[in-house]
């Protein structure tokens, strides 16, 4: 299996790929072969074995045998398991400090007071998508509760756009919040369609394609919009900036909703890394701790296989 690399900033890199197992087996097979008799019972073809009879009494008979090493879990025992364990013990040795120096400063940022919701919702999103939220899911909670609560109605107080609308509604939604879907009617014209001039915002038709892989049933409105922002995101695809352009196409082919978290990271990291305006503190931080849970998870499978 090839490594898949991505690289981050400074000596530090990103594998995906698992430890590989030493075991090798070989194994020796009859041949065999099928009768030229057509006839099929239940869909079933029927498989004869074929062997030459004799009436030799000196001839010798051939009984391939499988080759199996002595102890098939010796390389495991002594191999895997214990290199795994030494990777993540000098990674720790290397990186601890400055994991811990830099995850203390996405709390800072995290925990800080704003007047913006926004703003602050948009932090715990990338967060999220960095596959880091796991460390602060006590503040990311208690800030969620206190704006949903204190402040039901921001949403339409604000004079937010769509993609910060739809950002809004799909975090709130994603942590279990019921936002009500009716914050999307102020982006619908008088004949009750969504306006047209939404067609050319990409990045906030990408913000509603999410958003909407997180309705329920009866939510007429969010059916709509998914059907409207599929047709435009299609057609704006060739249109926009590669760096939009790759995001459209994943999300088309695989939502966020319906991926594999630590997957989604591991693109999301690489996405984040090319944006100009990304937070250095917050990549680094994402970027250690994948790598080092890259780490853990090798050493439990070298655990479990035996």
């Amino acid at each position: 299996m090839a490594q898949a690399v991505l690289q981050p900033a400074a000596n530090c890199c990103i594998i995906l790929s698992l430890a590989k197992c030493p075991l090798k087996l070989s194994w020796c097979r009859r041949s065999a072969f099928f009768t030229n008799n057509k006839s099929v019972s239940r869909g079933r073809l029927q498989l004869q074995a074929c062997a030459a009879a004799t009436t030799q009494t000196d001839q010798e008979i051939f009984r391939p045998l499988a080759d199996f090493p002595s102890d098939i879990w010796k390389d495991i025992d002594n191999t895997l398991f214990t290199s795994a364990a030494s990777r993540t013990l000098e990674f720790d040795k290397i990186y601890g400090g400055e994991m811990e120096e830099v995850k203390n400063k996405v709390k800072e940022m995290l925990i800080a007071p704003t007047n913006e919701p926004a703003e602050k919702v948009s932090l715990i999103n990338l967060i999220s998508r960095l596959g880091v939220s796991y460390h602060f899911e006590a503040e990311i909670e208690e800030y969620l509760n206190y704006i949903f609560e204190s402040q039901p109605t921001f949403v339409d107080d604000n004079d937010y756009d769509l993609f910060n609308v739809a950002l809004l509604f799909r975090v709130f939604r994603q942590y279990g919040y019921k936002m009500s879907c009716g914050v999307f009617n102020k982006f619908k014209d008088s004949d009750g369609k969504f306006k047209q001039a939404l067609s050319c915002d990409a990045k906030g038709l990408l913000s509603l394609y999410e958003a909407t892989h997180l309705r329920i049933h009866g939510e007429d409105i969010l059916d709509e919009a998914l059907a409207f922002t599929t047709v435009h995101l299609k057609h704006l695809v060739d249109k926009t900036g590669s760096h939009l352009a790759k995001q459209i196409t994943k999300a088309l082919e695989m939502p966020l909703h319906k991926g594999i978290p630590r997957l989604e990271a591991f693109d999301y990291i690489s996405i984040y890394g090319g944006d100009e305006s990304n937070n250095e503190n917050l990549l680094r931080f994402a970027k250690l701790d994948f790598n080092r849970v890259q780490l853990v998870h090798q050493q439990e499978i070298s655990h479990v296989t035996r």
